[in-house]
């Protein structure tokens, strides 16, 4: 079959499934200009990734973080959803995707439409101060959306404070607040990834999207839904350990959506 054919396969694998699942990586961010982090273009090739988000660093020197995450956290009022983040969210509201999981932290899921997002890697979408709040507080406020507590700073302010050069600062104790993103060193959240593991073994079909599947558990994912009897589909500009196990395999994200928002009509 030529592409095309794959990606009407595609859509009647999506249409005839009871529970689809998507899970998404940095590769579904480069169409809306984020670089991702291991691709051909990636952060770790020329940015110390891992001390940028090195939680021991951050409490050495949180001014490290700040300055250079601005240009793809703080600075996304200047990106946009792209068609993969809203083509998700449509076939979310009508009903063919019954959750999205996201190792990414750069809320454009939520910014395209998207509402059943599974954040694994935490969100910025809190700031919390590590001395006047606990992980368990933080998760629980973000699932609430009361991230304006005391101890707490939502994302527009925090971004506001980092494009004007600034720290963003708790207003109890003065101390440089943490954005709740699982940093090196930290745990997952807790019911972030067990809703995430729960989706993937009941998921009778995944679509495995902008992820080479090297970083665990969000690559167990996938494994749980095969083992489950379960199908996976993945469309990622690079190889994968889970390529021969694809029913479907793809390399370019902006044509597979494009074909499937043609197809969604």
């Amino acid at each position: 079959m030529d592409e095309q054919e794959d990606i009407e396969e595609l859509f009647q694998l999506i249409g005839a499934s009871a529970c689809c699942v998507a899970l998404t990586g940095a590769g579904v961010s480069t169409l809306s200009g984020i670089r991702d982090f291991r691709g051909k273009n990636g952060l770790y090739r020329d940015m110390d990734a891992e001390k940028i988000f090195d939680v021991d660093y951050f409490f050495r020197d949180p001014s490290f973080y700040y300055s250079h995450a601005r240009g793809f956290i703080y600075d996304l009022e200047e990106k946009e959803p792209s068609l993969v983040h809203t083509v998700l969210a449509r076939m979310e509201e009508r009903g063919l995707l019954k959750a999205l999981i996201t190792q990414n932290i750069d809320l454009l899921h939520t910014r395209g439409g998207s509402k059943r997002v599974i954040e694994i890697h935490g969100s910025p979408q809190a700031h919390y101060c590590p001395a006047c709040q606990s992980a368990p507080a933080v998760e629980e406020a973000i699932l609430l959306g009361k991230v304006t507590k005391q101890g707490f700073m939502a994302f527009d302010e925090a971004a506001a404070a980092v494009r004007r050069g600034e720290l963003p600062r708790c207003t109890s104790c003065g101390g440089v607040l943490k954005p709740a993103i699982t940093f090196f060193g930290e745990s997952l959240p807790v019911r972030a990834l067990a809703a995430a593991e729960q989706e993937a073994a009941r998921a009778d079909l995944m679509l495995v999207l902008g992820t080479s599947l090297t970083v665990f558990p969000a690559a167990g994912f996938p494994r749980l839904t095969l083992r489950g009897g379960g199908k996976i589909v993945i469309v990622n500009d690079m190889e994968t350990p889970l390529d021969v196990e694809a029913v479907l395999r793809f390399k370019d994200l902006g044509r597979v959506f494009e074909g499937l928002a043609l197809l969604l009509g």
